[in-house]
């Protein structure tokens, strides 16, 4: 997992999409829009990855939190699956690709898994597996959870249908990357134990539903976008986003009364 931390601060690919329909729709009707996929260079996302979350040094003192048993076997399962890299390979790793195509565009074929096609998507270029370094093959399996259990908001998402959008849109599967990315720093999922109250707090819910970081990737997904929308952001405000959306997710796992991630107000921005 060491290439999850890399991108130079000054250096880094970017993919932005640029929205030239001149007309933004609202609501939740279903419109298509057209976009182009501009490539540049800055540091923000792809393999600036790690200029969204917060940077500590080896030296400062955290405390750790004991687990339960069945704490403890959730987030080693949690972390196996965090360990898998994305391996194009792998036959069940090309098919989950080619499942989220078809759960993305159900109506559009697939020419390849290497195609200019994904750039429609949000991807950096027409290979979706170089842009998994970030994530892992578990950012695949949050896109695709996330488009199976909340097709409605995945796809308001995906095709930027809600809200009076910036000229340069975020890219939609690489944000979706960084959004994982995010999560497992934020949760300490790479730690043995959890050095935060909010790891711990979230390892409460992971023993009670395996499916938790999934679910939880869904509400930020979501929540990032409604935080984008309403500072008004361009791309180059994506950090700037994605530090306000960790920010409310920590206060939201920690308010009290919450018994599970259903009960987070930000979940109830989701739409089936």
């Amino acid at each position: 997992m060491d290439e999850r931390g890399g991108g130079a601060a000054g250096g880094g690919s970017f993919v932005a999409v640029r929205r030239i329909s001149p007309n933004i729709h609202r609501g939740n009707a279903c419109h298509s829009t057209s976009a182009e996929v501009v490539a540049g260079s800055a540091a923000w996302i792809g393999r600036g990855l790690s200029c969204v979350c917060v940077q500590r040094r080896e030296s400062d003192a955290r405390p750790s939190f004991d687990l339960t048993p069945a704490q403890e076997d959730c987030l080693q399962r949690l972390q196996s699956r965090i360990d898998v890299a994305y391996d194009s390979s792998i036959l069940e790793h090309q098919e989950a690709l080619r499942a989220l195509w078809h759960a993305a565009f159900p109506e559009e074929e697939l020419h390849g898994l290497i195609s200019d096609q994904w750039k429609e998507m949000g991807w950096q270029g027409k290979d979706p597996s170089t842009d998994f370094r970030g994530g892992g093959f578990i950012s695949l399996e949050n896109l695709l959870f996330f488009a199976r259990y909340f097709p409605k908001s995945f796809q308001d998402l995906l095709r930027k249908r809600e809200g009076d959008r910036s000229l340069w849109e975020y890219p939609f599967a690489v944000a979706g990357v960084n959004i994982t990315f995010m999560l497992i720093q934020m949760l300490d999922l790479e730690a043995v134990k959890p050095r935060t109250l909010v790891g711990a707090t979230f390892l409460k819910y992971l023993s009670e539903n395996e499916a938790a970081f999934d679910l939880l990737y869904c509400i930020a997904f979501k929540l990032m976008d409604r935080l984008w929308l309403s500072m008004r952001a361009s791309y180059m405000d994506f950090n700037a986003v994605m530090k306000s959306t960790r920010r409310q997710l920590e206060r939201e796992l920690l308010l009290e009364d919450t018994n599970r991630l259903e009960d987070l107000p930000s979940y109830g921005l989701l739409c089936r």
